[in-house]
C-alpha cells in the first residue's frame, strides 16, 4: 500500500480522536479544521473529488467526509459519490468564432477556459436550449443554512445533515430566460464525482431564485467537451441525483477518414520494442489526459497525480509506463524526487491542431508491430479480433518481458482497446 501524506496524517487524527470507536458508537463524528490543521492543512486533507482519492482509512471503512460549516466537518459512512454512466455518444461538432484572437480552443489548460469556450462557441446554448444566456455568478461563496438526508454506504440507514454557511465554489453560473445553470468543471477524465460539488450550490440558489436550477458537470479532455446535466428529484435528499442529459461536443476541424488511418498503417515505419513494460492501460483517452496534465503543470510526481486526479497509485504507474512506451513521457529527478515530464515528442503534440494531434498519436501506436498487425487483422475481419488471435500476434512481436499466457491475455485487452480508440476517430 502506498502511504501518502494524507494517509499518514489521517492515521494520526484517527488515533488521537479515536474516530473509528466514535463512529461505531455514535454513527458519525464531527471534527474541526483546527483539529485537522494540527497534523496537516485542512484544505489538503479534506479535498476528495473522487473515491480513488480517499485516504486508506476512509476507503477501508467505507467512510467519507462532508463540510458542515466554514470550520467543521462530519465523518461517517456517507454515500457522497456518483459514478458516471459509460455511454457511447456521437460527437456534435460546433464552429468556433473565427474573429476571437484571445482564446485558443486547441490549448485549453484550465476549467475556466473550458467554460469560456463552451459559452463563446454557443455549445452551452445548444446543450441547454437557452438562446439568451448571461454569465452571472462564479467563485467562492457561503452555502447559507439548509439540511438534507444522505444515504449510508453500508446499509439502508439515512443520516440527517445540517449545513451552516459552509464554503462552496461555483466554476460557472449562467442565467437564461427560464433557468440558472450552475457548472462544475474538470479538465481531466474520471470514473465518478463528488455529488456535493453540485448539490450544495443547487441548494443555495434554489432558495434565491424562482427559475429552474440546472446543475451541469463539464469534463474537457483531448478536444472533447462532455456535458452532463443532472437533477435532484428530491431537493432535500443528497442521493436523489439523476442524469437527465449527456452530450459530447467538439470544435469543427478537419475530419479523419478510413483512408487517413490506412495511409498511416501502410507508411509508418516500425520501431524496435523498447525494454520497458508493455502497456497495461486500456483507456487511451487517459494516456492523452495524463499528457495534458503534464503540459499544464510541466512536471508532476506520482503522488501529485494520484492525489489530485482520479488515478489510484497503480493506475498512475500503468498510464505512465504506457505513455513512456510511446515516447511521450519520461522521468526526471528533482531534489531526489521522481517527477513525470513530457518528452519533446509529447510537448510537440500540443503544437498541432486537435485533428493532427490525433493522427500523430495514431502514428506512435502503429509504429509498433503488435499494434500495426492487430489493426490490420481488425480491418481484414471487419470486427474485433479475439484475445487468442491477438495473443498469437503478440508472441511473434518480440515484446519485452512477457512470458505467461495470462500476462499475454491481460495485455491483449490494451491492444484491443487502443485499436478501438483509433477506429473510433473515423467520422462516418
Amino acid at each position: 500500500m502506498n502511504r501518502y501524506k494524507n494517509d499518514i496524517a489521517w492515521e494520526q487524527i484517527f488515533e488521537k480522536h479515536r474516530i473509528l470507536d466514535a463512529i461505531k458508537s455514535k454513527g458519525r463524528v464531527t471534527i474541526s479544521s483546527t483539529d485537522i490543521n494540527e497534523f496537516r492543512e485542512a484544505r489538503l486533507m479534506t479535498k476528495f473529488d473522487h473515491r480513488s482519492q480517499l485516504p486508506h482509512l476512509f476507503s477501508e471503512n467505507n467512510l467519507s467526509i462532508l463540510p458542515t460549516s466554514r470550520g467543521t466537518y462530519e465523518i461517517s459512512t456517507f454515500e457522497t459519490f456518483c459514478t458516471f454512466k459509460k455511454e457511447e455518444i456521437d460527437i456534435t461538432f460546433i464552429d468556433f468564432p473565427t474573429f476571437l484572437e484571445s482564446m485558443d480552443y486547441k490549448d485549453i489548460t484550465s476549467e475556466a477556459t473550458s467554460i469560456n469556450c463552451i459559452f463563446v462557441s454557443k455549445i452551452l446554448h445548444d446543450f441547454t436550449g437557452e438562446d439568451n444566456l448571461f454569465p452571472t455568478i462564479s467563485g467562492r461563496m457561503s452555502s447559507s443554512l439548509f439540511d438534507f438526508k444522505i444515504n449510508s454506504s453500508e446499509d439502508q440507514k439515512q443520516f440527517e445533515v445540517k449545513v451552516n454557511n459552509s464554503q462552496i465554489e461555483i466554476d460557472g453560473g449562467y442565467e437564461g430566460n427560464d433557468s440558472l445553470i450552475l457548472i462544475e468543471a474538470k479538465n481531466y477524465i474520471s470514473d465518478d464525482f463528488l455529488i456535493r460539488q453540485l448539490y450544495y450550490p443547487y441548494r443555495l440558489w434554489k432558495e434565491k431564485v424562482n427559475k429552474q436550477i440546472r446543475p451541469i458537470f463539464l469534463t474537457y479532455s483531448n478536444g472533447i467537451f462532455h456535458i452532463r446535466e443532472y437533477e435532484f428529484t428530491d431537493a432535500k435528499f443528497y442521493n436523489s441525483i439523476r442524469l437527465i442529459k449527456h452530450k459530447k461536443y467538439a470544435i469543427q476541424e478537419g475530419s479523419i477518414n478510413i483512408e487517413a488511418i490506412q495511409n498511416i498503417l501502410e507508411n509508418t515505419k516500425t520501431v524496435s520494442e523498447p525494454s520497458i513494460p508493455f502497456p497495461q492501460a486500456d483507456s487511451f483517452e487517459r494516456i492523452i489526459n495524463l499528457c495534458e496534465l503534464l503540459k499544464q503543470k510541466l512536471f508532476l510526481s506520482k503522488e501529485e497525480i494520484t492525489q489530485n486526479y482520479d488515478f489510484d497509485a497503480r493506475q498512475t504507474e500503468y498510464y505512465f509506463n504506457a505513455a513512456k512506451y510511446l515516447g511521450l513521457v519520461d522521468k526526471k529527478y528533482d531534489n531526489n524526487n521522481i517527477k513525470y515530464v513530457l518528452t519533446e515528442t509529447g510537448l510537440g503534440m500540443f503544437n498541432k491542431s486537435i485533428t493532427d494531434r490525433q493522427l500523430e498519436f495514431v502514428k506512435l501506436i502503429l509504429s509498433h508491430k503488435i499494434f500495426k498487425e492487430s489493426l490490420k487483422l481488425y480491418l481484414k475481419k471487419g470486427n474485433t479480433p479475439s484475445k487468442n488471435e491477438i495473443v498469437e500476434i503478440m508472441k511473434k512481436s518480440n515484446l519485452y518481458n512477457i512470458s505467461s499466457n495470462e500476462t499475454y491475455k491481460r495485455r491483449a485487452s490494451t491492444i484491443i482497446s487502443w485499436s478501438n480508440w483509433i477506429l473510433g476517430l473515423i467520422e462516418e
